[in-house]
């Protein structure tokens, strides 16, 4: 129907006529435009819808393993970013033309956590502007409350302690008399312990180098130069040295650990240019009881004499990856390697991970079906090692002696049969001849109940020092790595037994100036449950 055309049949004035048609013209004109522009929101909404989909897909499918843990983190924040920006997009799109939201339903929202209790609370009432009803005029009457709440924070406020020591004489005397002054872990120094504290997790912890923190400081017009930040540093360093050095002791008590390295770059001065030093770590095992311990030992090298420096005369089981540089370790008899003695050997544990991850890469490369069903037949393993997690060390070993061992015969069995039909030097070949060689040490676990599947724990707590060094870059001196190591084995415990570990390390250094070193376990990170 064309309304123009039935204006024409019309008994109008031609003045009216005009004026009619004017109208409707206009009004025409504003329709095809509504429509085109509805037309454009409903493809980009369908477009947005579609990319919506996507990354919906992408960050809540099953994870790669081509990725580390700290890694996919970083990912799916981003993925998790974009899609809050895509969905505000969306709803922008939605509103009417004059803006009104009003009418448009509520986004759904998945259950939120409630937030921590310990945190303060600062309450805003929200009275009505009136307490008389807005029809009738009688009074209301509170029926109940409607209560929500929002999080907030305050960025890093710096104050100022001063500590006043009035002075009295004696006039017969002729003396005067003042209290001590307090001890502090940096005599003399201007920063109290919640600085030093902030200082130390900032740079260790959060990865921050020191100029980012003088530019924080700053901000709030507090001068920090680099120069006394590093002077607080190496102090600090120094003094939590004996704790480090406890904690590396506690850990050499026990019977089974975990060991694993990884590359930091050092600065070499004479070349102008940063050389290759290593990061030691070495954890406890968590199936056997005690607290968690962490330490780090920095070295110039990767050599195996650094990891035998390090144990001393200690002989148990370790967990490690195949590095060549352990394998002096697991000798039949191995030299002390500070003296002549010979020592007894440790007892070789090998890591399934590494195993799973060698046919994994196989699987992602070309779906190879001997990587499948290697992968089917390692999830069994990992499949008793979830329903013995809250068993005993005994209940654990009777359900490896049932269902592990059994499954790791039978996996052997392939294993050896599959790599006589396999053609040589192919990667089906190398992941199948990597487990096979280190058979022995990939089963013992199954015949105890407090021994590891796997070498995780400890590559974990590597994982953030390796993210940490796309910020710092490189260690300025060995010096500075071990006052690293040092710092980052505290930091590292007092996260493993679940402490803060800023609370950990104020109350610490608190503490330090005037503890007594026969006490010193009492400083250790631990939870005493007190």
């Amino acid at each position: 129907m064309n309304p123009l055309a039935e204006l024409d049949q019309l008994n109008l004035e031609p003045a009216a006529k005009n004026h009619v048609a004017a109208l409707l013209q206009a009004l025409l004109d504003q329709a095809a435009q509504d429509a085109k522009t509805i037309e454009a929101k409903d493809l980009k909404i369908g477009a947005l819808t579609y990319e919506l989909a996507y990354y919906k897909r992408i960050r809540f499918s099953t994870k790669s393993e081509a990725l580390a843990p700290l890694q996919r983190d970083v990912f799916e924040e981003a993925f998790d970013t974009d899609i809050a920006a895509i969905q505000a997009e969306v709803e922008q799109l939605q509103d009417d033309p004059a803006g009104d939201t009003a009418g448009r339903p509520k986004r759904p929202r998945a259950g939120r956590q409630p937030l921590p209790d310990h945190l303060p609370r600062i309450e805003h009432r929200h009275e009505p502007e009136s307490c008389t009803c807005g029809q009738c005029g009688k009074d209301l009457v509170k029926i109940g409350e409607d209560v929500t709440e929002q999080l907030d924070v305050e960025p890093a406020k710096f104050f100022v302690h001063r500590h006043i020591r009035p002075q009295y004489a004696c006039r017969t005397c002729e003396t005067v008399t003042a209290a001590p002054i307090p001890p502090a872990v940096i005599d003399g120094g201007m920063a109290a312990v919640g600085l030093l504290t902030w200082v130390l997790i900032g740079k260790f912890l959060d990865h921050l180098p020191l100029y980012r923190l003088e530019q924080i400081a700053a901000r709030s017009g507090v001068i920090l130069s680099r120069s006394t930040l590093a002077d607080w540093v190496g102090r600090l360093g120094v003094a939590l040295e004996p704790l480090a050095e406890r904690l590396a002791w506690h850990l050499r008590q026990r019977d089974s650990l975990h060991a694993d390295e990884t590359p930091v770059s050092q600065l070499d001065p004479g070349n102008g240019k940063t050389k290759k030093a290593y990061l030691w770590a070495y954890r406890s095992n968590d199936l056997q009881p005690g607290p968690k311990i962490l330490v780090f030992d920095y070295q110039a090298g990767r050599s195996g004499r650094h990891a035998q420096r390090f144990l001393q005369d200690w002989h148990g089981h370790l967990l490690v990856d195949d590095y060549s540089g352990y394998k002096a370790l697991f000798a039949t008899a191995r030299a002390h390697p500070e003296s002549s003695c010979l020592l007894e050997p440790c007892v070789e544990l090998a890591c399934w991970a590494h195993v799973r991850r060698k046919f994994f890469d196989l699987y992602q490369a070309n779906q190879s079906p001997i990587a499948q069903e290697a992968l089917n037949r390692i999830a069994v393993l990992y499949a008793v090692e979830a329903d013995a997690r809250e068993l005993t060390s005994l209940g654990r070993q009777t359900l490896r002696a049932e269902k592990s061992l059994p499954a790791l015969t039978d996996l052997h069995d392939w294993l050896h049969q599959t790599r006589l039909r396999t053609a040589p030097n192919t990667a089906s070949a190398k992941a199948i001849d990597h487990a096979l060689k280190r058979w022995p040490a990939l089963t013992r676990y199954a015949e105890t109940g407090d021994l590891p599947i796997d070498n995780n724990p400890v590559e974990n707590a590597i994982r953030p020092i390796a993210l940490g060094k796309k910020n710092w870059l490189f260690a300025g001196s060995e010096r500075a790595g071990q006052r690293a190591a040092v710092i980052q084995t505290l930091l590292g415990t007092a996260k493993l037994n679940g402490l803060d570990p800023a609370a950990w390390l104020n109350e610490t250094l608190e503490k330090l100036p005037t503890w007594p070193n026969s006490r010193i376990d009492e400083l250790l990170p631990f939870d005493r449950g007190d």
